[in-house]
C-alpha cells in the first residue's frame, strides 16, 4: 500500500455549519529562532459549506513520511461536477511527496512493487469520517504513479498528463459512458491551491483563484494580511497578459471573452477540463461517442487551459501566526484583511470594538420592553463574534451572517443557511476553508 491506515481523530461535536472538524497535526518542522531552535506544531481548524448540491469542493491534508517530512494542506474547487477535484486531492499529494524523494528511496519502492512487496507509506492522511470516498480506478492510478516515479516532471503538470492518458487509453479500448471515473475527472475540472509547511518553511503551490493568505501580527500588535497567491483569472493583468501572448494575435477577442476564457471558463489555470486541452480532432472523436462534448466557440490553438503551478517560498518567521487557505467562495464574500482580522479576534479573544456596531437610537413610540429586547440582540451580536472554538467556522459564520459592522446578524445568518439548494447557488458557491495555525504556544 502506498498510505497508512487514516489518523484516528478525536472531533468536537459537530457544528450547525455543514462538516466541521478540527485536526491536530504534530509537524516535525524546526525554524531557527533568535533565542533557540522551536519545534512547531500546527492546529489545523476545517470548515466546508456546501452550495452545490453535492458540493464540488473537496480539502485533503497529509503528514510526509520519507524524507524530510512536512505537513500537506489543500483545497480544491471543482467545477462541471466533483470528479475532478475527488481525484486530484486524493492524487496531487502523492505526485508531489514522490517529486521530493531522492532516487535511491524511488528505487527502493520500484524493487518492492516489482517484487510484489509492500511499498513503505508515503502519506498519513488526516482525514474526517463524513470526507467523500476516493473514485475507484482500478490498477490504472498505481501504473500512472510509477512511470511518474520513473520519469519525474513537475507534480502538478504530470498529475494533469495522466489524468488526460487514463481518459484517452479508456476511450480507446472502447469506454464512451460519462459514468466511468477517467471520463469523469478528465471532462470535469479543479483550481487547487496546496501548501507544504517544512523545515520552517512555507512551499504554496496554486493553481487558479482560491487563495493562500498569511496572517502576520506586526510589533506594535496590530495585524496584516500576506497574499501568497495570485489569481489566475482575467482580474489579473500579468495573467491575462501570459494567456494573451501564447497564442496569435488573430484571437485576441476571442481567447477571452466577458472575463472568462473563450467565454466560458473563469479560471484560466486547473487541472482537468480536457476541453480545453485536446486537440479538435479528439474532442470530435469524443463527441461521437458522448454527444455531449462540442468544440468550444473559436477553438483554434489549443491548449488554452494549463496546469503550471504558480509556487511561492515564505520562511516563517515569528510574527507569521497563522495561514488561511480557501476556495474562492470565502473570498467573494470577504476582503482577506477582513479574514486575518476575524481569525486573529478568535485566537486571541479580542472582543470588538463597540463602535463597530450601528449607534442605537430608539425610535418614537419606542417602548422599554422594545429598547431592551434591541439591547438583548445588540449584545448577542457581539457575543456570538466569540462563540465558536473553530477558527474556520468562525469565518463562516462571519462570511455569511455579517451585518455590516463587524458583527454577525443571527436573522440573516439563518436566512443563508436556511436557503434551498436550487437557491443558494445565486447568493454563493461553495465554500471550504483551512486554518493553518503555526507557531501555536499551547501545544
Amino acid at each position: 500500500s502506498l498510505s497508512s491506515p487514516p489518523l484516528p481523530l478525536s472531533l468536537p461535536p459537530v457544528l450547525s455549519l455543514s462538516v466541521s472538524l478540527c485536526l491536530l497535526v504534530c509537524v516535525s518542522a524546526e525554524f531557527q529562532s533568535p533565542s533557540n531552535r522551536v519545534r512547531a506544531c500546527v492546529c489545523v481548524p476545517v470548515n466546508m459549506l456546501p452550495s452545490n448540491q453535492p458540493s464540488e469542493d473537496r480539502r485533503s491534508s497529509a503528514t510526509c513520511l520519507p524524507g524530510r517530512g512536512g505537513v500537506m494542506f489543500g483545497v480544491f474547487d471543482g467545477h462541471a461536477g466533483a470528479a475532478c477535484a475527488q481525484a486530484v486531492s486524493h492524487r496531487l499529494f502523492y505526485y508531489m511527496t514522490v517529486a521530493a524523494l531522492p532516487l535511491r528511496t524511488l528505487g527502493e519502492m520500484e524493487a518492492a512493487v516489482e517484487e510484489d512487496r509492500p511499498a513503505p507509506p508515503l502519506l498519513e492522511w488526516h482525514r474526517h469520517p463524513r470526507d467523500p470516498c476516493e473514485l475507484d480506478y482500478g490498477p490504472i492510478r498505481v501504473d500512472s504513479l510509477r512511470h511518474y516515479w520513473q520519469d519525474r516532471l513537475h507534480a502538478f503538470k504530470r498529475l494533469d498528463f495522466d489524468i488526460s492518458v487514463e481518459a484517452q487509453v479508456h476511450l480507446s479500448r472502447g469506454g464512451g459512458g460519462g459514468g466511468s471515473a477517467p471520463l469523469q475527472v478528465a471532462f470535469s475540472g479543479c483550481t487547487a491551491c496546496v501548501a507544504l509547511v517544512s523545515n520552517g518553511t512555507l512551499h504554496v503551490a496554486n493553481l487558479g483563484d482560491s487563495r493562500a493568505v498569511l496572517g502576520v501580527q506586526e510589533t506594535d500588535g496590530s495585524w496584516s494580511a500576506l497574499s501568497l497567491t495570485n489569481d489566475h483569472n482575467a482580474q489579473n493583468p500579468d495573467e491575462l497578459q501570459r494567456i494573451m501572448g501564447e497564442h496569435p494575435r488573430s484571437e485576441k477577442r476571442t481567447v477571452v471573452r466577458h472575463d472568462r476564457l473563450l467565454g466560458l471558463l473563469l479560471p484560466f489555470r486547473g487541472f482537468g477540463n480536457m476541453r480545453f486541452k485536446w486537440s479538435p480532432e479528439m474532442l470530435s472523436r469524443v463527441n461521437e461517442k458522448r454527444q455531449d462534448m462540442m468544440l468550444p466557440p473559436h477553438y483554434l490553438t489549443p491548449p488554452y487551459l494549463t496546469a503550471e503551478p504558480e509556487v511561492t517560498q515564505h520562511h516563517i518567521c515569528a510574527r507569521d501566526k497563522f495561514l488561511v487557505l480557501a476556495t474562492d467562495g470565502l473570498w467573494e464574500l470577504m476582503h482577506r484583511q477582513t479574514v486575518v482580522q476575524l481569525v486573529a479576534q478568535q485566537l486571541t479573544g479580542q472582543r470588538p470594538r463597540l463602535q463597530y456596531q450601528r449607534p442605537l437610537v430608539p425610535g418614537a413610540g419606542m417602548t422599554l420592553g422594545g429598547l431592551q429586547r434591541l439591547l438583548v440582540e445588540r449584545r448577542g451580536r457581539v457575543q456570538a463574534v466569540l462563540e465558536d472554538h473553530n477558527a474556520a467556522t468562525h469565518l463562516l459564520r462571519h462570511a455569511l451572517g455579517d451585518d455590516g459592522y463587524g458583527a454577525v446578524s443571527p436573522n440573516k445568518l439563518a436566512k443563508m443557511l436556511s436557503l434551498p439548494p436550487d437557491v443558494a447557488r445565486r447568493y454563493r458557491d461553495d465554500i471550504t476553508i483551512t486554518v493553518i495555525l503555526l507557531n501555536e504556544p499551547d501545544v
